[in-house]
């Protein structure tokens, strides 16, 4: 009888955090597909009714939500790209005894701890063609001539977003891989340099391998929250100049901003299996090297 009453609890103890899911989670998703399927707009809400895959079809028929899409594929390889290779390079630095480590390691902290609305406010004022700092260091080393308008230019402006989020993912990135590097055995390294491997070696046949899960988890986790990012472009070039830097989830924001929730519905739902795509055979590799 006791043992009855006892199994219950563990339900009893996780049903508010699994009512706070389901409210915040499954339901804005089974909202976001039933709408999908509806000529949903909120400036027409009298005419709001079912129509099926038309959403989908105008959707895949849209350039520019292929242009955002392609976009999309470019801020998330070259932003977690880079924002992987300095964070290792970083956690590495930061394993290492020197003085003032815990200061660095802090001050390291800023870039991902500063909300996106103000990382997207002040690199729009860095980048500013009249009186951003980078355009005054650029002027005062005689790289430049005159004032870039980095973020007015289709050229620039892209690159320039990415070089954004590259700064705001390094620490992430640079804290997650110190934790496990915190976690391999020294006497590991002390083996090897005992067999007098360098260290190209040890980085290759301890480090990386002890780490594989870590940087396995670590990487997913950032490409969705990177491909899910809207704050820092919106706040700098709200997806300008001429699309430049509309990524798919910011041409989902705009299309839902201008109230046809039917058509942003359709392309979050086309983003989140897109993900899908990436992860699932993601996850299934990393279990699959766990279990050799």
């Amino acid at each position: 009888m006791g043992k009855k009453k006892s199994g219950i609890w563990p339900y009893l103890l996780i049903a508010p955090a699994l009512i706070i899911v389901v409210a915040v989670v499954f339901i804005p998703v089974i909202n976001a597909v039933s709408m999908s399927f509806q000529s949903y707009d909120l400036r027409r809400p009298n005419a709001i009714e079912f129509i099926g895959l038309k959403n989908y079809m105008e959707v895949f028929a849209d350039e520019l939500f292929w242009k955002s899409l392609s976009k999309t594929v470019l801020w998330v390889v070259f932003g977690v790209g880079f924002q992987f290779i300095f964070g290792f390079m970083l956690a590495l630095i930061l394993n290492k005894k020197f003085r003032g480590r815990g200061i660095v390691r802090s001050v390291s902290l800023i870039p991902w701890v500063t909300p996106g609305v103000l990382i997207g406010l002040m690199w729009k004022w860095i980048y500013d063609g009249n009186y951003g700092v980078l355009n005054d260091i650029l002027m005062r080393l005689h790289m430049i001539e005159e004032p870039v308008t980095f973020l007015a230019n289709t050229t620039t402006a892209f690159p320039s977003v990415i070089l954004t989020i590259i700064w705001q993912g390094i620490p992430f990135f640079a804290i997650m891989i110190l934790a496990g590097l915190q976690g391999i055995p020294q006497e590991l390294y002390e083996a090897a340099d005992i067999d007098g491997a360098t260290g190209i070696q040890k980085l290759f046949r301890i480090t990386i391998p002890s780490l594989k899960n870590t940087l396995f988890v670590t990487t997913l986790l950032r490409i969705i929250w990177v491909t899910n990012s809207v704050d820092v472009i919106l706040n700098m070039t709200g997806g300008g100049p001429a699309y430049a830097t509309q990524t798919l989830s910011v041409y989902i924001f705009n299309k839902a901003n201008s109230m046809n929730l039917g058509y942003s519905s359709a392309m979050a739902i086309i983003m989140t299996l897109c993900l899908g795509f990436v992860a699932v055979p993601y996850l299934k590799s990393m279990f699959a090297k766990e279990a050799e």
